[in-house]
């Protein structure tokens, strides 16, 4: 038995040899896309980390991630006086020694306290006008000469706009009671007018501060070939920083199913110009600091890490082999477990 199962062994490890040794494509693999550079004169000046160039103004697509701040939020006239609004009342005529000339707050029964003296003047519901000869009236019934001036200090019940805000799926941010805006295909400065423009059917003219917070819709991919594994990709956010290096860095260096050999992949920009192949000379990046084949990153670039094809061709012949692995390894132990039976009995078993 010991004998067959070398032999039977020995006849498919050379049967494997020779069907593979017949195959050239694992010996000397061909490359899908030949990492050339393009021959187009407009793909000929290609940025580099010494020689990096500004990318154009960015544009807002979903899902970015904006920071808006209104800076100026006050409502248009007219304006009636919630609880909690803030009433910047000065009056002259009144006690020397307890003068008025303050921000009052609105209480949740709607009165304005003016204190101890002069008691409380109902304002809830009025307009700024309106309240001014409300008080007026009051303190005219403690003093005979009074003059009155009240201004909206600030507007509890105004909706802040502040913090995050995400571009929604159709281009749009959402400001809350104030509508939504489309900012998609906008740059900031454009985005904030619109938003500015917005706002200024509810509040008395606006000012924001708009800022990208998160820049998720420009990436780069780097593709790791997986040496008969998968494929694995990763992604990251475009800065405008990013080199060759940068990339390899974040995704924590060349795995060890990877060659050495890498190029960009960069598509045209909106179909139009020249799709370049951008060969990465590995090597000198990392152990003579050339920044020749260190590249700028570009929004769309595919960073492409080969496979190791002595790897590849040993997960192959991986593939190949574990099947019989497996049956030989069934039949040993059948043939084991036959043996034991037969000289030693079931009795073995019990």
């Amino acid at each position: 038995m010991t004998s067959s199962f070398r032999q039977l062994s020995a006849a498919c490890f050379v049967f494997i040899f020779i069907t593979s040794a017949g195959c050239t494509a694992f010996l000397a693999p061909r490359d899908p896309f030949p990492a050339t550079v393009a021959d187009p004169p407009q793909c000929s000046n290609v940025p580099r980390e010494l020689d990096m160039v500004s990318l154009p103004p960015y544009t807002i697509e979903p899902p970015d991630i904006l920071m808006i701040n209104a800076v100026k939020v006050v409502p248009k006239p007219p304006h009636k006086i919630e609880p909690f609004d803030g009433l910047l009342i000065r009056a002259i005529g009144v006690l020397p020694d307890q003068p008025i000339a303050d921000i009052f707050s609105v209480t949740p029964e709607g009165d304005v306290d003016l204190g101890p003296s002069y008691g409380k003047v109902k304002v809830v519901g009025l307009t700024v006008s309106e309240a001014d000869a409300a008080v007026q009236d009051h303190l005219t019934q403690l003093f005979h000469h009074v003059e009155v001036s009240i201004s909206l200090g600030f507007s509890a019940g105004a909706q802040q706009v502040v913090g995050e805000h995400l571009v929604g799926p159709d281009g749009r941010v959402n400001l809350g009671t104030y509508g939504s805006v489309y900012v998609s295909g906008k740059t900031i400065d454009q985005a904030r007018k619109e938003i500015e423009m917005q706002l200024s059917n509810y509040l008395e003219d606006p000012q924001v501060v708009v800022d990208v917070l998160a820049y998720n819709s420009k990436k780069y991919y780097v593709v790791t070939q997986g040496a008969g594994f998968g494929d694995n990709v990763q992604e990251a956010p475009i800065t405008g920083n990013e080199t060759v290096l940068d990339a390899i860095a974040r995704i924590g260096g060349i795995s060890q199913l990877s060659s050495s050999k890498i190029w960009i992949a960069r598509p045209a920009p909106n179909g139009v110009g020249c799709e370049q192949i951008l060969p990465v000379n590995w090597v000198n990046i990392s152990r003579g600091a050339s920044t020749a084949t260190n590249y700028q990153l570009m929004p769309g670039d595919r960073l492409f890490i080969a496979q190791d094809n002595l790897v590849a061709f040993d997960s192959f012949v991986s593939k190949i082999t574990r099947p019989f692995e497996r049956m030989l390894g069934f039949v040993s132990l059948g043939t084991a477990t036959a043996n034991r039976i037969t000289r030693f009995g079931k009795s073995q078993f019990n």
